[in-house]
């Protein structure tokens, strides 16, 4: 077979073999998905979470917040986090060296007062300034480490250090958490009898729109521009679709770092966040799965449907742009880090399912869509395209992704309907019509440009604008 035939063949039928093997993923993804809901909703329905919120017995969870230059929301985010519902709870608030007036700001609000702290040596981290405890009883539950600069990671680990619960839950400060997401998140904690539970995830959605009033979540609203909108059908793509159908088969490779708890016993042992990646939420769940897959300790890493965390989604391409270049370098950096588990059947599920659907259809996806559309134009410049084959790949594609989310869509409203307007779901049904035309080609060369900004050694966060759920523009970056 010459050249020009390998190179045709590839273009009619590779593609076609790709694409049909990631859509019956999606299918299979999707089957899952139902089962776990169901499974899920089926057992919340007995649970009595005020029992739970008032129970000593409730297991202590700490929470980590890394800040940095967060002053145009802190104070509110902060607010909103202390009103959660839970009684074993200790809220770590990290200021990594900001630049901005978010200390002072934090000092002022809640009457902060520097104080002698213990913290234990556990994770080496950059170095901590000051702990600070306000002199108000209402706010004891809040404490504050100003530290040098180090990331989110180094923050982060910092928090762990100086936390004293079981276990952690690591969120982004600019979040808004609702009131009753420690005592669901703790659930499967308290549920599990055969396996560890070593992390699980809450889903997370887009704040754009919505009324925020003194740090809570008031009313939902679906968001007024396309490209949060855009993100917010995404969003419920990925959690309540993809990653409870992952959690249904203990597959589960991601949880957000904007929401995720943890066993603080099991992060110490794999030695904390990783400095060396800007994907460093993806990086710890699945080196902690290693640790027990190696050490042959049964776990599990579960994932609660529930609209738990809210979060501000980037509402430029500019920025946008940014996130997504970031999360395909954490991506590759996580995967090649633990390379060793592709299709190793050492690591069971880990490495004979996670490792490769991630690596062949996460990873490689848009590398896939980008080289299929240069190579379809030199073919259609060199008359190679059998336009036949290419129109009926084309439409089955498109099909198929509109219908998929059509399908997130229905799945929302049979089950947590936050947008329960008519028009919300005509105009996130509109949204799923156009988001292939222009939210996704945009996305693809976003991860395009994540693949050559790694070749080029570029491994920082950028800076990461935001407006604030007051309408005040602030700005953030984890890394530098």
């Amino acid at each position: 077979m010459n050249g020009s035939a390998i190179f045709s063949f590839f273009l009619n039928y590779g593609l076609w073999i790709y694409s049909v093997a990631l859509l019956l993923s999606h299918l299979l993804i999707a089957l899952l998905a139902i089962l776990e809901v169901r499974r899920y909703r089926r057992s919340a329905s007995f649970t009595d979470y005020s029992m739970l919120a008032s129970s000593p017995q409730a297991p202590g969870m700490s929470i980590l917040a890394p800040a940095y230059n967060e002053g145009a929301t802190i104070v509110e985010n902060v607010r909103s986090l202390l009103s959660i519902h839970y009684r074993n709870l200790e809220l770590i608030v990290i200021n990594d060296g900001s630049k901005d007036d978010s200390l002072s700001k934090l000092i002022s609000a809640y009457q902060l007062r520097k104080m002698d702290f213990f913290v234990s040596p556990a994770i080496p981290t950059k170095e901590i300034r000051g702990v600070y405890r306000s002199t108000q009883p209402v706010f004891h539950k809040l404490i504050v480490v100003d530290k040098v600069n180090g990331g989110k990671a180094d923050a982060l680990n910092v928090g762990i250090n100086v936390s004293s619960k079981e276990y952690v839950v690591c969120i982004d400060v600019d979040c808004i958490i609702e009131q009753d997401a420690l005592l669901k998140m703790a659930k499967p904690f308290l549920d599990s009898t055969g396996k560890r539970i070593i992390a699980s995830g809450g889903v997370v959605r887009i704040a754009n729109s919505c009324e925020i009033r003194n740090g809570r979540l008031v009313k939902v609203h679906l968001p007024e521009s396309f490209l949060p909108r855009a993100q917010t059908l995404e969003y419920i793509r990925a959690f309540l679709l993809g990653r409870m159908a992952w959690s249904r088969i203990n597959a589960l490779l991601l949880i957000s770092g904007a929401f995720g708890a943890f066993d603080k016993e099991i992060v110490i042992a794999c030695g904390g966040y990783n400095h060396a990646t800007v994907g460093e939420d993806m990086e710890l769940v699945v080196r902690m799965r290693r640790y027990m897959e190696e050490k042959k300790i049964p776990y599990k890493v579960t994932y609660i449907p529930d609209p738990l965390c809210w979060t501000e989604a980037p509402s430029t391409y500019k920025i946008l742009g940014r996130q997504r270049n970031r999360w395909t370098r954490g991506t590759i950096e996580t995967l090649s880090i633990h390379r060793k588990m592709c299709f190793n059947p050492r690591y069971r599920i880990l490495g004979m399912l996670s490792y490769p659907y991630w690596l062949l259809f996460e990873l490689m996806a848009p590398l896939v869509e980008f080289t299929g559309i240069v190579c379809m134009l030199i073919a259609a410049a060199l008359g190679y395209v059998n336009w036949t084959m290419f129109f009926a790949l084309l439409g089955f594609i498109l099909s198929f992704g509109i219908l998929y989310s059509i399908f997130a869509i229905l799945m929302e409203v049979l089950t947590y309907n936050q947008y329960n307007k008519s028009s919300d779901i005509l105009r996130l049904t509109l949204t799923a019509i156009l988001e292939p035309f222009i939210f996704h080609p945009f996305i693809v060369w976003s991860a395009i440009r994540g693949n050559i900004d790694l070749l080029r050694k570029k491994n920082s966060w950028g800076e990461m604008s935001r407006q604030g759920f007051a309408g005040k523009k602030s700005t953030a970056h984890a890394k530098t």
